[in-house]
């Protein structure tokens, strides 16, 4: 975020005061999100009713993974069981693209984890429920990112230039 300071206050754009209402929001929903999730036992359901929490009609699917917890809050349009298989094929295509999936790998991979998430679901509509499916659209995406950072469009030196 840029701030910028004069005379010791403090001006924001309007896209700075977006990103952070969004961030706090995001932040704001995992501390909740943690709250419900840490208090509940092990042998209880994995489906929480979260309308005090997000709003009215809302409910929250958990599954918890080793360390991990992998969350998703939906309406009531949307089937239960069917969201915790999409956390399932997440998951597991999670595990196929990292090796054994942790907290690292997630932090570390970030961008490359929401182009998994992205394939599975975009917009709010579930495009894909196949791990392999997916598993080829993102080998297909690193193999173009790769191919498109071998390109050189500018010489690395300047004698490398003037000899073509």
């Amino acid at each position: 975020m840029k701030l910028f300071a004069m005379c010791f206050q403090v001006y924001l754009t309007l896209i700075d005061l977006f990103f952070l209402f969004a961030f706090l929001l995001s932040f704001l929903v995992n501390i909740v999100s943690f709250a419900v999730l840490c208090c509940r036992p092990e042998h209880v359901s994995n489906f929480v009713d979260a309308e005090s929490f997000f709003g009215p009609d809302s409910r929250l699917v958990y599954k918890h993974f080793a360390t991990l917890y992998f969350m998703f809050i939906f309406d009531s349009s949307e089937n239960e069981l069917a969201m915790l298989d999409l956390i399932q094929v997440f998951v597991e295509t999670l595990d196929k693209c990292f090796r054994n999936v942790c907290e690292l790998d997630i932090v570390f991979n970030y961008s490359k984890m929401h182009t998994i998430l992205d394939e599975i679901i975009l917009g709010g509509q579930v495009l894909e429920t196949s791990s392999n499916e997916v598993m080829k659209a993102i080998e297909e995406i690193s193999r173009l990112e790769s191919a498109s950072n071998a390109i050189n469009l500018v010489p690395k030196s300047v004698s490398g230039w003037r000899s073509r």
